[in-house]
């Protein structure tokens, strides 16, 4: 395994294993919530059954999306194809989330760690993969019929 690809398992490894910790969030006490909501300045927490049901099924996503990732990262070269969709989706989530943090006036240490942050982890993931499928003469990241 070549620098560029371990560099790669290891993102990829330290990217699923964070966003699954979003998996917690689920079980936390609206009170707990709310508390995390004022301690970061974003005002009282809103009241509502849709607030709990957008906060905890967007934990139990990114959950899935952080197992996604962890999948992908057990073989770099196989899953080539879902690591470029996850990366360019992560460059456009990153953008968008941007434009929605600053659209909805986010506090700016909130924009700039949010966004940013995501644009640019898809970025390097990308950049990574493409070092690695080039140190083995491959150039296509989607898997090929005979893989299948």
């Amino acid at each position: 395994m070549g620098f560029h690809e371990k560099c790669l398992v290891l993102l990829l490894r330290v990217l699923g294993c964070t966003v699954c910790l979003a998996f917690f969030a689920m079980f936390l006490p609206l009170g707990w919530m709310a508390a995390i909501h004022a301690r970061l300045g974003l005002g009282t927490f809103p009241d509502g059954p849709i607030v709990e049901y957008l906060t905890r099924s967007l934990a139990a996503m990114y959950a899935i999306h952080g197992g996604v990732v962890l999948l992908a990262a057990t073989d770099v070269r196989r899953y080539a194809g879902l690591i470029v969709y996850l990366a360019v989706a992560g460059v456009l989530f990153g953008i968008a989330i941007l434009v929605i943090d600053i659209v909805s006036g986010m506090p700016a240490y909130w924009t700039v760690g949010e966004g940013p942050p995501i644009l640019v982890i898809g970025a390097v993931i990308l950049w990574l993969l493409r070092k690695t499928l080039a140190a083995d003469g491959s150039r296509s990241p989607a898997p090929s019929s005979a893989s299948l």
